[in-house]
């Protein structure tokens, strides 16, 4: 099993808990349904649901898929919280790649980073084949990215331990201090990433966690190419949650795309 299998059953309530208050993204989306209709969505790469249950919220029948089970027994909770988004709401443990989902949807996305996830091209290919064949005729995939070039613009920082943020978990109930150890392997466009987690306990013991991450950069040009390979095609390329336009120095290469009429290569 690669390392990035095991890295969200280890760090589940941790992600959770880090990421509950984050939603810069959610604007998009909501502009997007309003364009697409709250028919239906698919979210590749759920996790612990925070774009998922957003969209259910919107009154959007979404379904959610993920690879580690912890992450979708978070959503359980969630929706255990929040009752009345349950019927709109549907769940598949499984591998991208093979994406084990049946049906067609107006909306597919692949949210924050996601897609960095898959680090062979036989695998981003595979994904967006799986998404194709699962986008309606009139739908819309979206993939929500870091901009590679300014990472790679960047000054060298390898090796850095750095404090990300601190956090409180309501499960434990204890606060969290969250760093990183990153280094950039710019020939293979890997971003190799240490997450660790200290955990001040009652007895004042730090508890430490230690999360390793593998993840590969991808340019605009060869998401441009590989959405081709896989019979899609770019509509817009935004540099920001306000669809503001890809550049230097902008923050997100989010890449908005629509089925080809041409079969995948």
């Amino acid at each position: 099993m690669h390392q990035n299998e095991r890295f969200y059953d280890t760090i589940a309530r941790f992600y959770d808990a880090e990421n509950a208050t984050y939603d810069d993204d959610l604007a998009l989306y909501e502009a997007l349904l309003d364009d697409l209709g709250r028919e239906n969505a698919l979210v590749v790469g759920c996790g612990t649901g925070r774009v998922l249950l957003a969209l259910a919220r919107l009154g959007c029948r979404v379904t959610g898929l993920d690879l580690s089970a912890p992450m979708l027994a978070r959503v359980e909770r969630h929706l255990d919280e929040q009752p009345d988004l349950r019927d709109r709401v549907t769940l598949v443990h499984g591998d991208a790649r093979a994406m084990p989902v049946e049906g067609r949807f107006r909306l597919i996305t692949v949210p924050f980073n996601t897609f960095m996830h898959f680090l062979e091209q036989a695998d981003q290919l595979a994904v967006l084949r799986a998404c194709r064949r699962l986008l309606a005729d009139d739908g819309l995939l979206v993939l929500d990215l870091p901009n590679a070039t300014d990472a790679y613009g960047a000054q060298d920082e390898d090796g850095l331990l750095v404090l990300e943020r601190t956090f409180f978990e309501p499960e434990s109930g204890r606060q969290v201090m969250q760093q990183s150890v990153s280094a950039i392997d710019r020939a293979a466009q890997r971003l190799n990433v240490t997450w660790i987690y200290d955990e001040l306990d009652e007895a004042g013991i730090i508890r430490r966690t230690l999360a390793p991450l593998e993840l590969r950069y991808i340019f605009p040009a060869e998401a441009d190419l590989l959405l081709d390979a896989a019979g899609l095609t770019v509509l817009e390329l935004y540099g920001d949650y306000d669809q503001g336009p890809f550049e230097s120095g902008a923050p997100r290469m989010i890449v908005l795309a629509e089925r080809s009429a041409e079969a995948p290569k």
